[in-house]
């Protein structure tokens, strides 16, 4: 639940759908599924693998496995990633939770209150909410695994899954809704590109939070009994049907707007972009509705996105905090202290300036997240041996060399998911740069 968690964010509720109606419907879901299977879930067991061997941190975990310089810096980089990811991350996760009560003042009438909260540029206004935020990821990561991080996400997760299911059911009752639907499941096979695939496989691997020792942090508090690669496969179906279940809401949703006379497509007749979508044209269709079931649907949605988001930022910062706990001996309770402190003040100048928003998703999640994956994908094949690694999942895993798996996985980390990612990462970098 708490890697399922990890892998479920507010990339998953606004994120997919968005990519989804942008790149023929049905026919990026196809694509999004195949790349989920060939890259996400090999790398997943590969995080999984050397969490579990070594109980460590990610830095700590390459330090073991192997002697040099390189290893730890693959380690490094993972929590650099994630600790800079967070300090943007809790600004939007800040945002979900205001707009709770943007919902709820304008049912009260109160439309100075709904319009100060509505506006995303206030710093002081986003520093409030971004420090709520993180005062309650810090608490469940205070509590520990089991106390805090286990059973904040054992409640989370049904909850939010309950509630994907709430809204989608009432979206339907809707004029429009089925016009969103036939969009969403029907594909458009003449869109199938380059440009589609490495869509969809950017969308898995970041999607699946991978490539920033999250996965491996988690992967260190597994027992030997149980099997990582059934762990593994629960973990990306449970991302993927979140992901599906918000097209299932969001499309639908879009459509709705738009038959209720609310523009939804910009010039070149795509949809408006996340943040657009999320917090101007969602909010607009939540007050057509009026009365008190456009206060529940708004104010659902924003819960739904605040619990999403909550899971993503328990994950990210248990990273560091692992880090500090492992190499420095610090305490639980000390290390997030000291860390949550830092990330929080980073996290309050990014709110007063929302542009560095861009610049660090830019950096750190649309390239940090493929390198680390690539960094951590050649770690295993060709210094620490994928044998070693099947060593490691032959606990949990009975009978496993009676099968393919072993030759397969080797294939695929070792030669498949380094390619795949690195052509993820080169296109970024050109599109960048071009």
């Amino acid at each position: 639940m708490a890697a399922a968690g990890s892998a479920v964010g507010l990339g998953n509720i606004w994120g997919f759908p968005t990519q989804v109606a942008d790149n023929g419907g049905a026919s990026f879901i196809l694509i999004y599924l195949i790349c989920c299977l060939i890259v996400g879930l090999p790398v997943m067991i590969a995080e999984f693998a050397i969490g579990r061997n070594t109980r460590r941190n990610p830095v700590g975990a390459f330090k073991k496995l192997s002697s040099g310089w390189f290893p730890p810096l693959i380690g490094l980089w993972g929590v650099m990633c994630g600790v800079m990811i967070l300090c943007f991350y809790l600004v939007i996760a800040g945002w979900t939770l205001g707009f709770i009560f943007e919902e709820i003042f304008y049912y009260m009438g109160m439309s100075t209150a709904s319009n100060w909260v509505a506006d995303l540029g206030n710093g002081f206004k986003n520093s409030i909410f971004t420090v709520l935020f993180m005062l309650a990821t810090m608490g469940i990561i205070t509590g520990g695994v089991s106390n805090g991080i286990e059973r904040a996400t054992k409640t989370l997760m049904p909850v939010l899954i309950l509630v994907l299911i709430i809204m989608i059911g009432y979206v339907f009752t809707f004029d429009g809704s089925v016009e969103g639907l036939r969009m969403y499941l029907l594909p458009d096979f003449s869109m199938i590109n380059t440009n589609l695939v490495f869509s969809a496989l950017g969308q898995a691997f970041f999607s699946l939070s991978l490539g920033m020792g999250a996965l491996l942090t988690y992967g260190s508090y597994l027992k030997k009994n149980q099997n990582i690669v059934e762990s593994a496969v629960y973990v990306t179906i449970a991302d993927v049907c979140i992901a599906i279940l918000a097209g299932l809401l969001i499309i639908p949703a879009m459509f709705v707007a738009q038959y209720s006379g609310i523009t939804i497509m910009d010039d070149d007749g795509r949809l408006f972009a996340s943040t657009t979508l999320v917090f101007d044209v969602l909010p607009n269709l939540f007050k057509s509705m009026g009365g008190f079931f456009g206060l529940l649907f708004g104010a659902s949605f924003f819960i739904l996105l605040s619990m999403a988001a909550l899971t993503s930022t328990i994950s990210l910062l248990e990273v560091p905090v692992s880090y500090f706990i492992d190499e420095h001996r610090l305490s639980r309770r000390r290390s997030t202290l000291i860390v949550g402190g830092v990330v929080m003040a980073a996290a309050i100048v990014v709110s007063y300036n929302i542009n560095f928003i861009d610049i660090l998703a830019t950096i750190f999640n649309n390239v940090g997240l493929p390198l680390g994956g690539l960094m951590l994908c050649v770690f295993l094949a060709w210094y620490w041996k994928s044998e070693n690694a099947i060593e490691e999942i032959k606990h949990g895993f009975e009978n496993l060399e009676d099968g393919y798996f072993p030759a397969v996985w080797k294939i695929f980390i070792k030669y498949i998911c380094p390619f795949l990612i690195a052509l993820v990462l080169i296109t970024t970098l050109y599109n960048l740069i071009a």
